[in-house]
């Protein structure tokens, strides 16, 4: 997306508007806020809007990064765990062997 031709008030609605967004379960859409406006937040010269893009740019990398944290550590959990955990690992995993399947004689 190209949002230098967008006026400042349009980035703006923009960049508020993904931060929205990413409060509905939706980590990545913060990563890429903080991408396409990381520059008119830090890098262009002063504007008045740009004080509350960066705002939101900070906010939407640190939602990002306290995601992907708690996804790391869930899934090292999950992966340490999973064969003491036994038939529990089993009913919340996503893919369930095919080994599971013949046991049960289907």
């Amino acid at each position: 997306m190209d949002i230098s031709r967008a006026t400042n008030d349009r980035k703006l609605y923009l960049c508020k508007w993904y931060f929205r967004v990413g409060f509905a379960l939706l980590p990545f859409i913060w990563a890429v806020n903080t991408v396409w406006f990381f520059d008119e937040a830090f890098r262009k010269p002063a504007y008045d809007e740009q004080k509350s893009i960066r705002k939101y740019v900070i906010f939407s990398a640190i939602g990002a990064l306290l995601w992907a944290i708690g996804l790391a550590a869930w899934i090292t959990i999950y992966q340490t765990n999973r064969v003491a955990w036994g038939e529990f690992a089993d009913s919340i995993s996503f893919i369930i062997p095919l080994v599971y399947f013949s046991v049960l004689g289907h």
